[in-house]
Order: C-alpha cells, then sequence, then structure tokens
C-alpha cells in the first residue's frame, strides 16, 4: 500500500487555486463505522509520518508554502526585529542547594539557556552545563535538570529534535564530569532521588520505526542505583492489567517517603490515586492513601511530622489543603489546613517552615504565607501590578525568590525574606524597548450561554479603536490549564506594528476552578467554542478591531478550537493558524500519549462520545461552498505528542473541499516537536505567522514602511 501511494503521489495532477497550486492528495478508500455511521477516512495513510509517501507530501507541501512566504517582502525584515528585541540577557529564579544557587541564563539569542551556578548569592558564576553543545543545531535541548538531595549528583535529561523522549544521564556535581549511567527510554517522568539513586517513569522500548507515533502503554517505575547499567534498575511499579494508566514516583525533601501518583485519563478519570512507601520502617510494601484513581486530584505539598499535606479538591472544587495521617488515612480522619475559598487554591509551595498559597482572582495571583497550623500571617504584596510566580525552596531556606511580571512587563526577580516578609529587588531585565510605551488591560464580555468571561488586552498606547487594528486573538480552553498574561518579546514586535493581542480565558481552563473546568470538557466542549466565537464578537464591537483585521491562533488543544471555530463560523476572522492541533477527533487516543486525553474529549468508541466528538472534530466538519480564512497550519516532524498526522489530513481535508481565494497551507518544521526544539526555530515560526496574517490582512508593518517599500 505505501509503495503504491508513493508511485500515486509522483503521478497524481495538481490542482489550482488562485495564484497558487497544492498537490492533490492521493485518497485511499478507508470507512470505519461507528455505531452504524460510516465514516471516511481517506487521508489516513498520513498518520504514518516516516513512509516515503508521506515524507514526499510533507516535501511537496513546504515548498508550496516557503515559496509563498517568500514572497512577503517584510518576511526577513520581521525575523530581524524578533532577533533584535530579543537579543538581551535573560536569568531564572535562582534555586538552593547545599552552599550553591542554580541558575538558568541565556546571553541573548543562543537557541538554549545555559545553566551556571555560585557559592552564595554574591559568588563568581561558574557554567555547569551548556546545553548548546548537546548538538550542532541546537535542537537538543537538557529537558530534565534534578540535584539530589545533598547536591552531590543531578540527573540530566536530554531531548532531541523537540520529542518527548528522554535519555537520563547522571552527573558529578563535584567535578561536573558526566557518570558512566545512561538510561533510555523515559517519557513524562522526572527523576525522585533516594539514597544513592533516584526513581524514574520510562516505556518498553517502541517498534523500530514507531517511536514517534507508537501508543505510550505500560510505564513502568524503575529505581536506578548508581553506577549500574539500566538492565540491573529494580522495577518498582507496573500495572499488566491497566496498560494505559499513567504513574510517576517521588520523594519528600529528606527522601524518607516514596510517592507513587497514579492517573487513568483513558477511562474518563480526572483525578488520580496515591500510595506510599515509608523507607525508614524497612517496609518496601507500597500502601494506599488514596487506592484507586477517581475524580478526584491530591497534590503533594509537605510532610510535617509525619503528617502528608495534600493540595485537592476532594469535595472543594475551588481547591483546600488538608493533612492526611498516614496512620489513618480514611478522609473521615483528614484535617483541613486551609478550607476552600470562592478564589481557587491554584498552589501551595513551602519553604522556611513556612506555606505560601496562591489564590486566582480573576486569573491574576495573589500569595499569603501560612504557618505550618495553617495560620495566616500575611499577604505577598508585590512591588507592582502583575502575574506572581515562585516561593519555591526546602525547609532551611530563610529566603525564596519570585518573579513579578505581565503581557508587556518583562521579568523582574525579587527576594523574598520569609522572616520579615520584605522583598528586595534582586535582578531585573534590560530589554530593548520601553513597557511604558504598552498597555494591558482586562475586560470581561458574555458568551452565548450568558457566561461572564475574562481577556487580557495588549497594545500599544495611543491606539485607536476604529476597527482598522490587526489583531490576534489567542485560546486554549482546555485540561484545567489556566492561560496566564505571561510576558514575551517576541510578542511585543506584534504590538509594535499596531497590533493588538488578545488572550481569552476561555472556560475549560482552570480560571475559576474545576466548575470552569469541567464547564468546558467531553460533552460540553461546545461552550469553549462558544467562549471563542464571543471574544471575537466583543473585538469587533468594541472595535479593536474588525472582523477583516482579526486573525484566530491556538496550539495543540487550541490548535483544535481553531480549526473548530471556523468550520462553525468561517466567517468570524480573516486569518486563522491552527498550531499543532488536535484535528482528528475520532481517532486521536490511538496515537502516543493520546488515550490519557480521553477524561477531556470523551471517546469515539463511546456511542454518546462519538455522537459528540464527530460534531466538533475539525477533520470531519470541513464544509465546501463557503469561503473559509487564509489557513496556515503549523506542526513538526518530531512532535510525539500530538503527532503530525493530525495537521497531515486535515490540511489535505481542507485543501481538496475549499475552493475559495485564500491560501490554506501547512508549515511543516523539521527536527523539531510540539513546542520549537531551540530558540531561532521558534523565532522563524513566529516570524512566518506574524508575517502571513499581515499579508493575508494587506497590511504593511512600520519598519518595512519606513524603507519606502510597499
Amino acid at each position: 500500500m505505501i509503495r503504491f501511494l508513493f508511485l500515486l503521489f509522483c503521478i497524481v495532477p495538481i490542482y489550482t487555486t488562485a495564484q497558487w497550486t497544492y498537490p492533490e492528495t492521493p485518497k485511499v478508500d478507508t470507512v470505519t463505522d461507528y455505531f452504524g455511521t460510516p465514516v471516511a477516512d481517506p487521508y489516513r495513510w498520513l498518520e504514518d509520518d516516516r513512509s516515503e509517501a508521506t515524507k514526499n507530501w510533507v516535501t511537496a507541501q513546504n515548498k508550496i508554502t516557503f515559496s509563498y512566504l517568500d514572497q512577503i517582502p517584510y518576511r526577513t525584515s520581521w525575523l530581524k526585529r524578533i532577533k533584535e528585541i530579543n537579543d538581551y540577557p535573560v536569568t531564572g529564579t535562582p534555586f538552593r542547594r547545599g552552599n550553591y544557587f542554580y541558575f538558568y541564563k541565556n546571553n541573548g539569542l543562543q537557541n538554549q539557556s545555559v545553566l551556571y551556578r555560585k557559592k552564595g548569592l554574591n559568588g563568581t558564576p561558574e557554567m555547569v552545563i551548556d546545553p548548546n553543545n548537546f548538538s550542532a543545531d541546537g535542537t537538543t535541548a537538557m529537558a530534565n535538570f534534578s540535584l539530589s538531595a545533598n547536591g552531590k549528583y543531578a540527573v540530566v535529561g536530554k531531548s532531541k529534535g523537540g520529542s518527548d523522549w528522554r535519555t537520563f544521564r547522571v552527573m558529578d556535581m563535584t567535578t561536573l564530569q558526566l557518570l558512566p549511567d545512561s538510561l533510555a527510554w523515559i517519557k513524562f517522568s522526572g527523576s525522585a532521588w533516594q539514597g544513592d539513586g533516584f526513581y524514574y517513569t520510562r516505556f518498553p522500548q517502541p517498534e523500530k520505526g514507531k517511536e514517534m507515533t507508537a501508543k505510550n502503554e505500560h510505564p513502568q517505575i524503575y529505581y536506578h542505583k548508581l553506577g549500574t547499567a539500566q538492565t540491573e534498575d529494580e522495577l518498582l511499579y507496573e500495572d499488566k492489567n491497566n496498560p494505559a494508566r499513567s504513574f510517576s514516583a517521588f520523594t519528600t525533601e529528606d527522601e524518607r517517603y516514596v510517592f507513587i501518583s497514579l492517573t487513568e485519563r483513558a477511562k474518563g478519570k480526572t483525578g488520580n490515586a496515591i500510595w506510599y512507601m515509608d523507607r525508614k520502617s524497612g517496609d518496601k510494601q507500597f500502601k494506599p492513601i488514596i487506592a484507586e484513581p477517581g475524580n478526584f486530584s491530591y497534590n503533594f505539598t509537605d510532610e510535617y511530622n509525619g503528617k502528608f499535606y495534600f493540595h485537592t479538591n476532594d469535595n472543594a472544587p475551588n481547591f483546600k489543603l488538608v493533612s492526611i495521617d498516614p496512620a489513618n488515612p480514611s478522609p473521615a480522619n483528614w484535617k483541613t489546613i486551609l478550607p476552600e475559598k470562592n478564589e481557587p487554591l491554584t498552589t501551595v509551595n513551602t519553604a522556611g517552615g513556612k506555606m505560601f498559597a496562591s489564590y486566582t482572582k480573576d486569573v491574576l495571583t495573589h500569595f499569603y504565607v501560612y504557618n505550618e497550623q495553617g495560620v495566616l500571617e500575611r499577604e505577598v504584596k508585590p512591588p507592582a501590578l502583575g502575574m506572581v510566580s515562585g516561593f519555591n525552596g526546602r525547609r532551611s531556606d530563610q529566603f525564596v525568590f519570585y518573579s513579578l511580571y505581565s503581557m508587556v512587563m518583562p521579568y523582574v526577580t525579587y527576594k523574598y525574606d520569609i522572616a520579615t516578609g520584605k522583598s528586595t529587588e534582586y535582578m531585573k531585565t534590560e530589554i530593548q524597548y520601553n513597557p511604558e510605551n504598552f498597555v494591558m488591560e482586562q475586560r470581561f464580555y458574555t458568551s452565548k450561554d450568558g457566561t461572564r468571561v475574562p481577556a487580557f488586552i495588549c497594545y500599544k498606547k495611543g491606539l485607536k479603536r476604529d476597527g482598522s487594528n490587526p489583531t490576534i486573538l489567542y485560546g486554549y480552553g482546555g485540561f484545567s490549564s489556566t492561560s496566564s498574561p505571561n510576558f514575551s518579546a517576541t510578542r511585543i514586535t506584534w504590538l509594535e506594528q499596531g497590533g493588538v493581542y488578545c488572550l481569552a480565558n476561555l472556560r475549560g481552563g482552570n480560571e475559576y476552578g474545576e466548575k470552569w473546568h469541567e464547564a468546558g470538557m467531553l460533552l460540553k466542549k461546545q461552550n469553549v467554542f462558544d467562549d471563542f466565537i464571543a471574544a471575537a464578537e466583543f473585538l469587533v464591537k468594541e472595535k479593536y478591531t474588525s472582523t477583516n483585521n482579526l486573525a484566530i491562533q491556538g496550539g495543540s488543544n487550541g490548535g483544535l478550537l481553531v480549526g473548530a471555530v471556523i468550520n462553525q463560523r468561517p466567517d468570524i476572522c480573516r486569518v486563522a493558524i491552527p498550531q499543532v492541533g488536535v484535528m482528528d477527533m475520532l481517532r486521536y487516543h490511538k496515537f502516543t500519549i493520546g488515550s490519557a486525553w480521553i477524561y477531556e474529549y470523551g471517546s469515539s468508541d463511546k456511542p454518546e462520545h462519538f455522537k459528540n466528538l464527530y460534531a466538533i472534530s475539525p477533520l470531519h466538519n470541513i464544509k465546501t461552498g463557503v469561503n473559509y480564512p487564509s489557513v496556515l497550519v503549523t506542526t513538526a516532524d518530531h512532535d510525539d505528542r500530538v503527532v503530525p498526522g493530525h495537521s497531515f489530513k486535515y490540511t489535505a481535508a481542507l485543501q481538496e473541499k475549499y475552493k475559495g481565494p485564500n491560501p490554506a497551507f501547512i508549515r511543516v518544521d523539521v527536527n523539531s516537536g510540539h513546542g520549537a526544539s531551540n530558540m531561532l526555530k521558534g523565532f522563524e515560526t513566529t516570524a512566518d505567522i506574524y508575517s502571513f496574517i499581515f499579508y493575508n490582512m494587506k497590511k504593511t508593518p512600520s519598519f518595512w514602511a519606513e524603507k519606502g517599500i510597499r
């Protein structure tokens, strides 16, 4: 079959739309019956992203796409401006281990940030690891770095080409030399140190040639002892009867207790189970705190005097903090430390014998300091308005660090004295633009069913709301993930050109707790699309922009969002950018980690879910006879989370069915994954997206217009 498709692909004709031509993608007669409904899948062969036929299809599509992008006269200049504005030193928030403070730093345009350390806060920086030396093209990244409790060793995880697969090495932190230890086939795993080794999660080695698409099943937790081969690692936990279960191990700060968190998302369970083992007791048997995964989440916070503190939504949709005695773990014996409030309790971090609790009010974070008994001591009041993150540390710390930022204000790091509650500026980002020239505001709008939805809108000061402004509306809306107004220097180049950027806080996220999430998942997924459409209509009504000057953008679950919205309302915008999207809602669970999303989307294997998924699936609802906006699909050849076959099949169907004047292209990055594998690739993708949007809106950026060229 593959050989047939390869030959067919070489001889099929092409069809022409406007000024460009698309390869006519071969179709195969593949039909699946879903509970009496036959569903054709003529482009299923594109799911095999390693076949010669698919590789040739990708080459042909990229040729057309890049020839189109090459004709945009200011595309190179936009990339140049992105590089310029990002060419500044960026230093991450420090973290301590022993006498050393570790931090990441990027001098400006390095593909990967470099890890440094210094002895004491005022010590001389010493380079620990430079991931830019991992590969010639800078696409191999350091995906994990985990220090042992005593700071003598560290696990160093590498990711090639943006893949989720990891290889682990061990570094001697005295000599900064890698030890012979080498571990492979690790995915979605950290490393939890205990004694002279660590726990990690791996999968069985996949069949050769299917490393990027095979379902990730039968994970196993192993313990690796330093100085031994991976083949000698001790199997700690597996579940042969539940191949789609996921689990991970973690340890307490003193390494006495090891925990396993188990999830079963493939069976629609939204929560997790928790088991533990007391190393000091000598009993190597795990004991349950929560025996089976259900629909409540239990996030370990810390251990105080033999009691386990968990951040949970068990009968508390907005979360609470409870203390559990492992000797009497029944919920009837739990003690509430921080009760549920109207605002979601998003995180609880510990350091210096204190708890730093983060509550979210209308998306913005507010941190409060409590003692170990849950008594409020003070609120942390940052020097300026913005998002706050940090307050991570160890029990012996006397101070911690936190960062303050917004969509238009770069990160400022503060040192927080735990005893006095005083914040002192520790490090300020010196970026090549003036933040005072830009505005971020929060607005609220009404969705189709009357729900009040927040959105952050940023733009250049002095902007006229006359409907003429090129605008990007970005959304995600899923997996209980809060869309925070984070800073991006690259985005500033959009605002500099008179662009407006709107981040909509759609249902499906965690902006207002679990109820907000539940209102946008499973059979209620349509609410997310309605929220996004209402955001677009709000921007037009308030004259930030007009339909002809609006682009919608989203990645991953947000790619699904964009694809679904332009099927339902192709008139809503001028340009659509679905990135690494989940576009085939009937088969997403058959690849890599996709089955873990069943709790969020449902499964086409169930009649009630099939009907809903079939109705919203971007691939299956492309219409003929309507005018779609200009579409630029983006994906990458090493995306083993949302496999590129989603975007391949979607693009083929769109090019087949849409005969209008607007382009429908796909941009396939090479040696990259679900996210850009290095900084330059990220810059190039964004420059292409911004240029594509401007070009299709018939706009000219000022940095090009100033040259007198139009």
